[in-house]
């Protein structure tokens, strides 16, 4: 097994290496993102990148204790002693439109004896799509790309775009050429692109990506964001994907939608023609998996300290662990399907998530969470067919209707206390990742938002 394993990784960084040649590229990335949200990587010569497929390239251990201000926090075992190796996925690589003679691919971090590291994001996720492959389930995940364009003042603050209206067709017209070269170096890249308009908030904007299985798509989620921020930034415009960048305009979401598939007959999981809504039994499961681990998994899906200006009651961000048929401030809402193919697109979307998330991390709990409501077969409740903030605090209480929490330190609470989670997660990733987080929150609790908002804007 083992020699035919080298022999398929060796074809592997033969056929890419032969690609890269074959487009002049001079320079590979290779792409992680870190437990703080924040894609990093190394680059190698395209002369060594046959070695460095098979091989891998080094990387101290405690980058994975690195937040996103470059503060180490203290965790065991990663500390100035020990080493990685970060090693691409062949089939994640892509020739980048945005950069000359460069190309990239994403990675898993291995130890050095090949194994996968107990705080690698993406071996994370896949153990989650095994997981769910051994109870017959095949996930499609997607995710809602918001963001606001904005130029550089003199003084280093930051301006949007226009201050035009949703869905604007004036706002289509003024970010129309850099939209553009955004939905071509996508697709250059194999990322088909749906649908995009205008958002509500100033110089904000919508672009959604087509499903795909989690990897895949936690994969996209990365060349996505990489793409949208460097493309802009060629037309000298400064794309930020934080949540909240403005605190007084409408915060950027990263909604995350899912469906559930049969592995072996390919029928969508998720849909029953005599359920209401057409949801079926297992369908309610997993989104009542979401709501009962959603106090923590918000962690991870909401990942930032300045996640929490825009999870407020009447945002249309949501607020609640509610769910609903196209409820926008429901925390799981169920998307209408379109008639044309009721079965095929019968989904779910989380709207408790933006774009500070490692997709890696958010997707794979987010199957954690769903798995286990579908293991016990738990019960969503009645849905909420209207907005959860306009109930008393009695009738929510009543409904089952919890407030998240309000900060992202709260969350993290609520991450290490959720015993299915971090399970999931495991030790390691468990302890890196809460000690990422409560650093993160001490550092940004102690400043203004002045400071917030600047070491926020352009790391996502």
């Amino acid at each position: 097994m083992a020699k035919k394993t080298g022999k398929k990784v060796a074809d592997a960084a033969e056929a890419v290496t032969r690609q890269a040649q074959e487009a002049g590229v001079r320079l590979i990335r290779f792409l992680y993102t870190d437990n703080g949200g924040v894609t990093r990587g190394k680059v190698t010569n395209v002369t060594r990148l046959r070695d460095r497929i098979s091989d891998g390239i080094g990387l101290t251990v405690a980058m994975q204790a690195m937040n996103m201000l470059d503060q180490l926090a203290a965790v065991e075992g990663m500390g100035p002693v020990g080493e990685i190796r970060i090693t691409p996925d062949p089939a994640t690589f892509r020739v980048l439109p945005y950069a000359d003679k460069a190309a990239a691919m994403t990675v898993d971090m291995l130890k050095i004896d090949g194994t996968p590291w107990e705080a690698c994001p993406r071996s994370f996720l896949k153990r989650q799509i095994k997981a769910a492959a051994d109870l017959g389930i095949a996930l499609q995940m997607a995710v809602e790309f918001e963001w606001t364009m904005a130029t550089k003042l003199p003084d280093g603050n930051y301006a949007p775009l226009d201050e035009t209206l949703c869905f604007s067709s004036t706002s289509m017209t003024i970010a129309h050429q850099v939209i553009l070269d955004i939905v071509e170096a996508l697709e250059a890249q194999n990322i088909p692109v749906e649908l995009y308009y205008p958002e509500l908030g100033h110089g904000q904007q919508e672009m959604t990506i087509h499903h795909t299985d989690p990897l895949t798509a936690a994969d996209n989620h990365i060349f996505t964001r990489e793409t949208i921020r460097n493309v802009a930034y060629h037309h000298g415009l400064y794309a930020s994907l934080a949540p909240k960048p403005f605190l007084d305009q409408a915060g950027n979401g990263g909604h995350i939608h899912f469906s559930l598939w049969d592995t072996k007959s390919g029928r969508n999981l998720m849909y029953d023609a005599s359920g209401a809504y057409n949801m079926s039994a297992t369908g309610l499961s997993f989104i009542a998996g979401i709501l009962e681990h959603l106090p923590g998994l918000l962690a991870l899906t909401c990942a930032s300290y300045n996640s929490y200006h825009r999870l407020q009651p009447h945002f249309w961000s949501s607020a609640y662990t509610a769910w609903g048929p196209d409820n926008r401030e429901g925390a799981v809402r169920v998307a209408s399907r379109y008639k044309s193919d009721e079965e095929g697109t019968a989904n779910a979307e989380l709207k408790a998530a933006d774009l500070s998330m490692n997709p890696y991390l958010a997707y794979g709990a987010l199957i954690a969470a769903g798995l286990d409501g579908v293991r016990r077969e738990l019960s969503p409740g009645e849905p909420t067919l209207v907005d959860p903030g306009n109930y008393s605090d009695a009738e929510r209480k009543k409904l089952g209707i919890k407030r998240y929490p309000t900060s992202l330190n709260e969350t993290v609470d609520a991450l290490e206390q959720d015993k299915v989670l971090t399970s999931a997660l495991g030790p390691l990733l468990t302890a890196s990742y809460t000690a990422v987080k409560r650093l993160e929150y001490q550092s940004f609790s102690q400043q203004d938002d002045a400071y917030e908002t600047k070491h926020h804007f352009w790391k996502f």
